[in-house]
Order: C-alpha cells, then structure tokens, then sequence
C-alpha cells in the first residue's frame, strides 16, 4: 500500500476548489486504510484526513470515499459521518457475501457479525445515511444455504444500490483451483434472484425520496432542452429545468417524480416544471 502525503491531497484539492469543483473523492483500492503522513510528521488516517480538508479548503461543499473495507472501518470515520457536514450521507462499503464461510475462503478478514455491526454504528452517527455494496455470487463451495445468507443480509441491511457479480476463476489465483466450482447455470440463477432483490431496494429508496428537498450539485445538460442534470447527496442522478448558468451550482431541488434510471424534480422557490428524461 501507498498513501499519498496530506500536503500533497490538500494541494490538489484546493487547485480543484480554484478551478471550480464543489465536490471531490478521494480514491484507493482500499482508501480507509489510508495512513498519510501528515506535516507534524505523524500518520493521519482517513478520518483525520477529511476533517483537515473540511475545515482548511474554503469552497469545497461535498466530500466522498471510496472504495472502503470493513474491516478498516475505525470509531474516528465513523464518527466523523455524524460530525463533518461536508462527508456526504452515502457510502459505498463491500461485504462480497453474506455467509461467514464464504468470506472466510475469500480471505476477507471480517465476519457476517461485524458488518452488520459497522452498518448498525454508522447509522447511529448518521440516520439518513445511504448504503451501497459488492456481492459475488457462485463463489467456489457457494451452497443454497451460503446464498441465502447473502439474501438475507441484504434484506436486513437495505440497499440504496448495489454492485452484483458472478464469480469468475482468474488465472493464478488461490480461489481458480478449488475443488466444488459452482454450474454456471446455478450462478445465473443467483445472481437473478439478487439483482432483483437488490433493484427492488433501490426503486423504493428513489421512491422515497418523492416530496424530499436536497441540494443538487448540477454537473451538465439534461437530454432535453433547458434541462440540467446533477446529483443528490445520495449520488442519484436528478433532473431539473433551470438556467445553464446554474451549471455547477448547488441549488436545492423539490424531488417530485421517479423515472427509471433518475429522479426529477423543481427547484425550490420556481415555478418550473419537473424535468424528466
């Protein structure tokens, strides 16, 4: 692993914040192992990280992470989801599985218990937050029951989108050689079931959102004329009619109708219509 220097992100960050971002993600295959040295000299982890460029970056609104690890989630970022405004309410945080004795054979390092743990003290610090997560289903071994496990902590968990995979065997590595390869046809017919549960979630969380206000950071035209698209705190996409010159604003956005792939809303105080693609 490699943590880029605190002085050097904060750089960055600030020549984005100049050149006219409001938001930025800091990005690393497992970036909340992340140990930077500061310019005391000491080690900063993600959540010391993020305060700093929360309090010190004047102009930038919105903070994201990704891709994180459970078992790198301490106490300090978890906190800092309930005590930095600027960290936005929606985390993308991979359990791969839901049975115990999957993710041991994938060498995971956390158990069924401690996710849903993490998931539970997250939203004790930060009740709207929103989830995401990686699933595999077929992994080697992967029983009826091992799939059911994993239906069920997506069940208890709930899911504002998720990322849903067949395993693949990849040359050279450990899990390519197991013995109890699970049919493609059995594969198939998992992640079927899954995608269904995981789009069932998704369509009632975007539903949910129907008579919210949220700050939308708009990024672009919309597919329409005089339309804008953006993204909520919840990185759906959001479709509004409003001036051009708005682009990469955030301005607050009545939720008012829900498309297949997007939200569309008003902007608050306007008399426009809700867009839709």
């Amino acid at each position: 692993e490699f943590s880029r220097p605190v002085a050097q992100i904060e750089a960055e960050v600030r020549r984005l914040v100049e050149s006219g971002a409001r938001e930025v993600t800091l990005l690393g295959q497992n970036v909340n192992a992340y140990h930077g040295l500061a310019p005391n000299g000491a080690e900063w982890g993600l959540a010391r990280l993020v305060r700093h460029l929360a309090a010190r970056v004047d102009g930038l609104q919105r903070i994201r992470y990704t891709t994180s690890h459970p078992r790198d989630m301490d106490d300090d970022l978890i906190a800092a989801h309930g005590e930095v405004p600027q960290l936005m309410p929606f985390l993308h945080l991979p359990v791969q599985a839901g049975s115990d004795r999957i993710l041991k054979a994938m060498n995971r390092g956390h158990t069924r218990a401690d996710y849903l743990r993490i998931v539970e003290t997250l939203r004790k610090h930060r009740p709207d937050l929103a989830l995401s997560s990686d699933f595999i289903v077929g992994f080697p071994g992967e029983t009826e029951a091992d799939f059911k496990d994993t239906l069920a902590l997506v069940e208890q968990v709930t899911y504002a989108q998720c990322f849903t995979f067949k395993y693949s065997a990849r040359p050279g590595t450990p899990a390519s050689t197991l013995e109890d390869q699970v049919p493609e046809d059995v594969k198939s017919e998992r992640l079927l079931i899954l995608q269904d549960l995981v789009a069932r979630q998704q369509t009632a969380f975007n539903a949910a959102s129907i008579g919210c206000t949220f700050d939308i950071l708009l990024t672009g035209t919309g597919r329409n004329a005089g339309q804008l698209v953006g993204k909520s705190p919840y990185l759906q996409a959001v479709h509004v009619t409003a001036d051009p010159a708005l682009t990469g604003q955030i301005v607050p956005v009545q939720i008012t109708t829900l498309e297949r792939n997007s939200l569309g809303g008003v902007m608050v105080g306007s008399q426009q219509h809700a867009a839709r693609r």
